[in-house]
């Protein structure tokens, strides 16, 4: 009897400290990362920034255990999902940078008698530089591996009020018994290099459409914060961003109480639980904030799941 197979997609991160240096190399030989069309160029700017990153990034997953937490909550995902769904459907899930590769999850579907794969990158706003960087990945692993089922993809989600629904019950939880009003409340996206927007990348406006379906939602649920704001994280580079990053908006906050939440993750990883969680608490602490707060994304709560499963459904209408 033929299955079908879901893939939820992320761009992965290290198992271990030793995968730290593969998982540099292989995001900055993304041809979707560093646009330029030359690929030795590509390779030579790529081997530079992981010459100038290896050490640190080293040094923030030692603090953090010695991996990302991206691999074990999407692993408790796969498995919350794939209860859900039943025998009738394989779930997995594949990594664009770190193991588990595509090459591998295909190799193991090639055991099954699969007729349709819906793949679901787990990124709410569509970017070049992740939905379509991982779903172009899968397909040509899986397209080189002569696999004959038929690929069913979506690439984006941002709209999902189930999915949003979790957003909004984690704030909520990262509040708990406090009150709205002595709160900001800003919505940290990953940044991205100005010039792939002005080529053509949706992600910034995804990004404000998504800030206002959950201020909308949060009147619903009457979440009156004192102020909401969005701002981006993550910089590198001397290259122009988008703006305001996320320091400058703490600059301008007046109020001394701040709720962050990372608007582009669904999986926690080192951008949430380091980057949000120490570095820029850090600046909070030095600008007098009295409460600096960082909620946790769906990861694989309920909300997340249904999610997923309203998603995989929608895809197979």
């Amino acid at each position: 009897m033929k299955k079908e197979a879901v893939i939820l997609l992320n761009m992965g991160g290290p198992n271990n400290l030793h995968e730290v240096e593969m998982f540099l190399k292989n995001m900055f030989a993304d041809k979707n990362i560093l646009t330029m069309k030359s690929a030795l160029l590509r390779k030579l700017v790529g081997g530079l920034i992981v010459f100038n990153r290896a050490e640190a990034s080293q040094e923030i997953y030692r603090q953090l255990g010695g991996k990302s937490p991206i691999v074990g909550h999407t692993k408790k995902l796969v498995e919350k999902l794939q209860e859900k769904l039943g025998d009738g459907c394989i779930v997995d899930f594949a990594m664009r940078y770190t193991p588990p590769f595509a090459s591998e999850v295909i190799e193991r579907l090639e055991e099954e008698d699969i007729d349709k794969i819906y793949l679901i990158p787990l990124y709410p706003q569509y970017s070049t530089t992740t939905t379509k960087s991982s779903l172009e990945d899968f397909e040509e692993e899986y397209h080189k591996s002569g696999g004959k089922a038929l690929l069913v993809e979506i690439k984006h989600f941002f709209e999902n009020r189930t999915y949003n629904k979790a957003v909004i019950e984690s704030i909520k939880k990262t509040v708990g018994e406090s009150e709205y009003r002595d709160f900001d409340i800003i919505f940290s996206a990953h940044g991205l290099p100005k010039k792939i927007v002005d080529a053509g990348d949706v992600y910034e406006q995804h990004v404000n459409r998504h800030v206002e379906i959950l201020k909308a939602m949060m009147q619903e649920e009457e979440m009156k914060f004192h102020d909401v704001h969005l701002a981006y994280q993550s910089k590198v580079g001397r290259m122009e961003w988008l703006r305001p990053s996320l320091e400058e908006k703490l600059k301008t906050v007046r109020n001394r109480g701040v709720i962050i939440f990372p608007i582009a993750f669904t999986i926690d990883n080192s951008e949430t639980d380091f980057e949000l969680g120490v570095e820029y608490k850090e600046i909070a602490d030095e600008l007098g904030f009295k409460e600096y707060r960082v909620c946790e994304c769906p990861n694989d709560s309920e909300l997340f799941v249904e999610a997923l499963s309203e998603i995989y459904e929608k895809m197979k209408s």
